[in-house]
């Protein structure tokens, strides 16, 4: 078939990172074009989707009563079979401008590590009744190297770490293969619900998740800094029930987020515990690629190196890593069909 009547036909193949807290899309030949969260705000009276990713957050903690603004997805995997059909559907036909096609675009997902079989066929069955002719399934920890442009076809041990909002995935991968791996759910989500207990144990003060977030990126840190953070926290008094402001610190962080830390260092060293002696002396040398939203936490490198002994780097652009090392595979998929977590989603030929 001529380029042209391919072109005519099949719409462009699109990468997803299917995020908890953010989903990115990047189209081949365009690269990334959407960055939404993955919010969906539904009206229970009718049955109807309300709005849709950067829309529907605004919408969080404020609907009323007949109007949910929900998450689709948990820990990293969907929860509301239904809602993140209607995610999908919107972020395809979005990224799509409107180009009608007579044939589907294919379909790259990333997905936390070590998903069952039923979730990752539920990711499947999701995107192709939003509109794609073939949905193909990797595992985050692997698109996020391949993004990162680690070496993953070398008989090298490449060690990372997926910092995301419901999971952090932790992976070791040589040879075009997964040696090991685990996942967590101590991440983004886990970290906003420790600044939410923290203000209410210490300020007996009531904020919500979108203000924890808030205060997360603007003034989180797990290691001291050289220059003190603070801002300003308004909440529900516990005390009075009435609107009160308090200064929040980066030490005050610091101290909220410790007992996630703890687990965290025990999944990475579990993982570290798993893998054979000759991969473990190449992580020894080349350390640890953190990549996902949680590697802009500062002190985040310096903590983990500390910890673990290795030498620890941010990839380039860690927000956008799994949804560029997705779109790679879309460009030129063979080299990659060993990553796929099932080999009947090996790309076919247009």
């Amino acid at each position: 078939m001529s380029k042209f009547f391919t072109d005519l036909l099949f719409s462009s193949d699109i990468a997803i990172d299917l995020g908890t807290a953010n989903t990115l899309v990047y189209v081949r030949g365009r690269g990334i074009v959407l960055n939404e969260p993955s919010v969906v705000a539904v009206n229970d009276k009718t049955n109807q989707v309300v709005a849709v990713g950067k829309e529907a957050k605004t919408m969080l903690g404020k609907t009323p009563g007949h109007i949910r603004a929900v998450r689709p997805l948990s820990h990293g995997v969907i929860s509301d079979f239904e809602v993140t059909e209607e995610l999908l559907t919107y972020l395809i036909q979005k990224a799509q401008s409107g180009r009608t096609k007579f044939f589907g675009p294919r379909v790259v997902i990333g997905v936390p590590t070590g998903v069952t079989n039923v979730q990752s066929r539920a990711v499947r069955d999701a995107a192709k009744t939003a509109g794609a002719r073939e949905a193909i399934i990797l595992e985050e920890p692997v698109a996020g190297a391949i993004g990162a442009k680690l070496p993953v076809f070398d008989a090298v041990g490449t060690m990372v770490l997926d910092i995301g909002g419901g999971t952090t995935d932790i992976a070791v991968i040589a040879l075009k293969g997964v040696v090991a791996s685990k996942s967590s759910h101590v991440a983004g989500d886990r970290f906003n619900e420790n600044i939410i207990d923290f203000v209410r144990s210490e300020f007996k003060l009531g904020i919500g998740e979108r203000t924890a977030e808030d205060v997360k990126i603007s003034i989180g840190s797990v290691a001291p800094l050289s220059e003190g953070l603070s801002r300003s926290v308004r909440g529900r008094d516990y005390a009075t029930g009435l609107p009160r402001e308090i200064i929040l610190t980066d030490s005050h962080v610091r101290e909220a987020l410790t007992p996630s830390l703890d687990p965290l260092m025990d999944a990475m060293k579990e993982v570290i515990e798993s893998t054979p002696p000759e991969l473990l002396s190449d992580v020894l040398e080349y350390g640890v690629t953190v990549f996902g939203g949680g590697a802009l936490l500062r002190g985040l490198p310096q903590m983990l190196a500390k910890m673990l002994g290795v030498p620890v780097r941010v990839a380039p652009d860690p927000l956008t890593a799994v949804v560029r090392g997705a779109g790679i595979v879309t460009e030129n998929p063979g080299p990659y069909a060993e990553f796929f977590v099932d080999e009947e989603d090996i790309f076919s030929e247009a």
